[in-house]
């Protein structure tokens, strides 16, 4: 029996990732409060927020730095727009502070509201430079397999998700996808980690190669891919991945909006694989998730091919009325001024080696075949057979039901593609807090174990 509020919302609204019939039955986990990592739902019973929101959360729930600020600029400013050359304290201090921490040399910041926003600029400006360039065939975008970049439509169609195409009629035009990096799946018996980085990296030569270097305009990645299965690249396969995208003059684009602002122990994930962005897509961390903001990194040779189309066409047509909004602008500095002052990414760093120890540990269990990480930041997958990496049928849900379980432990999680759980806690979780998230998550584990064995579940 749904509670009054939850009959509400099943009545109301559309839940984003859910499957709606069930969800009808189940309804859902309403939250009525957070603090540090916890959050308590409207029963008061407090759950660890083990995927920090969305990936986003990093300084944790109800930091009164970043209400107060957002109340004083509400009072002062509460909105005006970038368009038409209008600008604002808050969105230029932002852009000075961006550029001065960027991993890469920087020209101007563009501003959204998301990271698909983000992602979905990032195709439009690529597109956009090759026509000011006098290059209208080198039109088409590489992405990655199980890559997620936005569930725009250009955003989506560079995410390389089922669930985000099918039925969607997506990729559009231009964009196509390479195979993903994902070692443990995808390796090849006896073959190592960097012969799998080799050969990912001749099937994308090969692939520009049949697609036609004049076309290939650029490629997308992940450092380490999120909602895809939080999968970390295999050994050299950046280092050899930008080799071959030198080598036909392809554009990198960087999706830092999970990697970036401390998430891996450095202020961005290219910082941490030694990757050279041409531009980067950012967003959740850098305002702690607390309001919506996001942008790209834009360089000088892309700002002089705007610079050139905008003197042709009278104006540079693109643009959102939140670009650079006042109060998510003031947010995102001090959420920056908080993590340089608290040495936030220095402390999570710190965090590494204990967080990777307890989730190293899970690969002992009987149902993980992969158990692994970087920074704070970590992947499990879930499997019927460990020897023969089998898993199991997908209809089962079993990475779903583990999620449930973890939900009655008092654990948020979240289940990806493929029968994978990430977990991603707010950088300010103490060594305590993780021993208790790893805790949780493992009774989870143990009860999804003796459930499969309940139900009789094999492998697909």
């Amino acid at each position: 029996m749904l509670s009054n509020l939850a009959t509400r919302d099943v009545e109301t609204l559309i839940h984003p990732y859910t499957q709606l019939a069930s969800f009808r039955e189940t309804g859902p986990l309403v939250l009525e409060r957070g603090e540090g990592v916890w959050v308590y739902d409207t029963d008061g019973r407090p759950y660890i927020e083990g995927l920090a929101g969305l990936w986003c959360t990093s300084l944790g729930y109800s930091n009164h730095e970043l209400a107060e600020v957002a109340r004083e600029q509400m009072l002062k400013l509460p909105f005006t727009h970038l368009f038409s050359g209008r600008s604002h304290d808050p969105a230029i201090e932002l852009a000075e502070r961006l550029k001065e921490i960027a991993p890469m040399p920087v020209s101007k910041v563009f501003f959204c509201s998301s990271g698909s926003e983000a992602n979905d600029t990032q195709v439009k400006l690529v597109w956009y430079m090759n026509n000011a360039l006098g290059r209208p065939q080198k039109k088409k975008i590489i992405a990655r397999l199980r890559g997620y970049h936005g569930v725009t439509i250009a955003s989506a169609s560079l995410t390389g998700l089922p669930a985000n195409h099918n039925d969607f009629d997506l990729p559009i035009a231009n964009i196509i996808h390479t195979s993903c990096p994902h070692y443990y799946r995808f390796g090849l018996d006896g073959e190592t980690e960097e012969e799998f980085a080799s050969r990912m990296a001749a099937e994308l030569e090969e692939q520009i190669l049949r697609e036609g270097p004049d076309t290939v305009a650029a490629f997308i990645a992940e450092p380490v891919m999120g909602a895809g299965g939080a999968v970390l690249p295999p050994k050299t396969y950046f280092e050899k991945i930008q080799a071959v995208l030198d080598k036909y003059d392809v554009l990198f684009i960087s999706d830092e909006v999970i990697t970036g602002f401390g998430r891996l122990g450095t202020m961005f994930g290219s910082e941490r694989y030694g990757l050279r962005p041409d531009t980067l897509s950012f967003a959740k961390a850098v305002t702690s998730g607390y309001l919506p903001l996001g942008g790209v990194m834009i360089p000088e040779t892309m700002y002089q091919a705007m610079l050139d189309e905008s003197r042709k066409l009278g104006t540079f047509g693109h643009g959102f009325t939140y670009s650079g909004h006042p109060v998510a602008a003031a947010v995102a500095n001090k959420t920056l001024e908080i993590y340089k002052r608290d040495r936030i990414i220095e402390k999570a760093a710190a965090s590494e080696p204990f967080f990777q120890k307890r989730l190293s540990a899970l690969a002992e269990h009987p149902l993980v075949g992969e158990a692994r990480g970087i920074g704070l930041i970590g992947g499990l997958e879930i499997v019927a057979d460990k020897k023969t990496k089998q898993q199991f049928d997908p209809a089962n849900g079993v990475a779903a039901r583990a999620v449930s379980f973890a939900q009655e432990e008092g654990l948020i999680v979240r289940a990806l593609f493929g029968d994978r759980l990430a977990v991603c806690p707010p950088l300010v979780i103490s060594e305590s807090e993780i021993g208790e998230l790893f805790d949780r998550l493992a009774r989870a584990l143990d009860r999804t174990a003796d459930w499969v064995s309940r139900e009789g579940l094999k492998a697909a």
